[in-house]
């Protein structure tokens, strides 16, 4: 047994390193949404903040859009042109896949200050790709309705985890050191 861990010494580490940061930020985000007050921002602060950039920059494109609490939901309502098309729901925040992505990242982790402007980069990068897939999204609910499913189940989850997949691949492969592990 002994051996079995020394040969998969770093193999268990990445694994134990990522379970420990997803579940410490899983905790954190969801003690996060328990105690925010939905009063000031609906249905929490960072759903509200995509709901109201993703209203600005459909607005600027010339599309009149309004985004509104839902009634019965957490969740905020999108009109185009008064039209419901959909809601964004706390899911549609990206913090949930920034959770993923920083996990991975520690888990390969180098120097501090390497991992930290990857993570804060990259994190950047995951909320304005979200940011962009919702508006996206949206216009192609108004213009191409019947194509709904595949754009929300297919398309946009591929776009952004693929995303996220190239970031930790980069990370890989640029950044982060290779430990060399000594052969017995």
């Amino acid at each position: 047994m002994r051996a079995l861990l020394t040969k998969y010494k770093l193999v268990i580490r990445f694994i134990l390193t990522f379970v420990l940061v997803y579940s410490v930020l899983s905790f954190a985000y969801k003690f996060y949404l328990d105690f925010s007050d939905g009063s000031k921002y609906y249905p929490d602060y960072m759903t509200h903040l995509v709901g109201k950039q993703t209203e600005a920059v459909l607005n600027t494109l010339n599309y009149t859009t309004n985004i509104v609490p839902h009634p019965d939901e957490p969740s905020l309502m999108v009109f185009m042109e008064q039209k419901y098309l959909a809601r964004i729901i706390e899911g549609c925040n990206s913090l949930s896949v920034i959770i993923l992505f920083i996990s991975f990242v520690v888990a390969f982790s180098d120097t501090f200050k390497r991992t930290f402007l990857f993570i804060l980069a990259g994190s950047v990068l995951i909320y304005c790709v979200n940011l962009l897939r919702i508006i996206l999204l949206t216009i192609g609910l108004y213009k191409y309705p019947w194509r709904s499913e595949l754009m929300h189940e297919v398309i946009f989850p591929l776009a952004i985890y693929g995303m996220v997949f190239l970031l930790w691949m980069f990370w890989v492969n640029q950044f982060s050191k290779p430990k060399r592990v000594e052969d017995d």
